[in-house]
């Protein structure tokens, strides 16, 4: 199925989904689950079960406010927008705080067994919150700049300035890979 098919179909599943149809949403849902698990579990610093349950409430919330979808912005903008929504009211004011890293729980399936995994988890693990969330937005789930300044409810040059300062950090750890072959 070409992309633009895609959309379409993603279109007529929002539009059913929206009007009560319920296997349409389970469709939406099958399609986006493994990418908000992804970037959830990421987020919680692999506590997967979390992530887990951040997942759902946001489905949850999806249901109930789809039909007030307008299409301004993507359907997985929309969708991380209300899942970080959950994690706020679980912890208001994330993600602004800045916590120490805390390297307990990693866990990744981007590369199951690669060495550089483990490095690259670490290595998220030393960025602020705020430098980490900027980053798993724009290169973990594939938001632009403003469809994360969005999602994090913050203006656009924040999200820019935390995306460089994280990737400057990241440079900085994982600077032994560049001279492997």
């Amino acid at each position: 199925m070409t992309r633009p098919d895609a959309a379409s179909e993603e279109a007529r599943l929002i539009a059913r989904a929206a009007g009560g149809d319920r296997a349409a949403f389970a469709a939406l849902v099958q399609a986006h689950q493994g990418y908000l698990r992804k970037l959830l579990g990421r987020v919680c610093r692999g506590d997967q079960g979390r992530a887990d349950d951040l997942a759902q409430e946001a489905f949850v919330r999806a249901w109930r406010a789809l039909p007030g979808f307008r299409g301004e912005a993507r359907f997985r903008t929309w969708l991380t927008r209300l899942a970080y929504s959950a994690l706020s009211a679980e912890r208001p004011g994330l993600p602004r705080r800045d916590d120490a890293p805390d390297e307990a729980g990693i866990d990744s399936d981007f590369a199951p067994g690669a060495d550089w995994r483990i490095d690259l988890d670490r290595a998220l693990a030393t960025l602020s919150e705020a430098q980490r969330h900027a980053l798993l937005l724009c290169y973990g789930a594939d938001l632009s700049h403003a469809e994360a300044a969005q999602v994090l409810g913050w203006p656009l040059g924040t999200v820019k300035t935390q995306v460089l300062r994280a990737k400057a950090r990241l440079r900085a750890q994982l600077q032994a890979w560049e001279n492997t072959p």
